[in-house]
């Protein structure tokens, strides 16, 4: 089997960007959370204060703005396009989605690529709480241990060195630039 990373890695951007600013356009109360959100990056970029999970928690109170049963399917129709090439030449039916973000915003085009393993975030779609850790680093290779046990991952795809736990499983990996693909030698 294949595993792979998703934003930026099959699909060309982050989904939680493009879903905020496609939420945004279409519920524009959501502009009213802004400066909260302002103030949770600079505590967190900047000021170096919090975790990365404290911070998306506080970005995914526009969640609580959306109608998630219309929002999403109408996100994906318009953004699915954003599938990379190469991955989709390459797709095979055991490939894993392993990715730090929320399995509710992912696994629509899952269903849409008939991608039947994914692996991400917890996080619920109404209140943008977690329910779990941040599916980031070692927790990707914790949840896919608890999910398949042993089994060989043939290849790995990733377009950050934080995924370097995920790539040392891997019989191959790779770093995924653009389309580009380079052969990743993880020590």
């Amino acid at each position: 089997m294949n595993a792979y990373d998703f934003d930026k890695t099959i699909y060309n951007g982050d989904s939680t960007a493009h879903f905020y600013l496609f939420s945004l356009r279409r519920h524009p109360k959501i502009w009213l959370l802004l400066p909260s959100l302002l103030g949770a990056a600079l505590r967190f970029y900047v000021f170096k204060r919090g975790s990365k999970t404290q911070f998306k928690e506080r970005m995914y109170r526009f969640l609580r703005c959306c109608d998630m049963e219309k929002d999403l399917p109408d996100f994906w129709r318009t953004h699915e396009r954003n599938i990379k090439a190469f991955y989709r030449a390459q797709q095979q039916p055991d490939d894993v989605i392993i990715s730090a973000s929320p399995v509710f915003l992912l696994q629509p085009v899952c269903e849409r690529l008939h991608i039947r393993h994914l692996i991400a975030s917890e996080v619920n779609p109404k209140t943008g709480q977690y329910t779990g850790v941040n599916c980031h680093g070692e927790e990707k290779v914790r949840r896919f241990r608890e999910r398949f046990g042993d089994a060989a991952v043939e290849a790995f795809y990733s377009d950050s060195q934080s995924d370097a736990p995920m790539a040392r499983l891997a019989e191959k990996a790779y770093l995924v630039k653009g389309e580009a693909l380079s052969e990743w030698h993880v020590s």
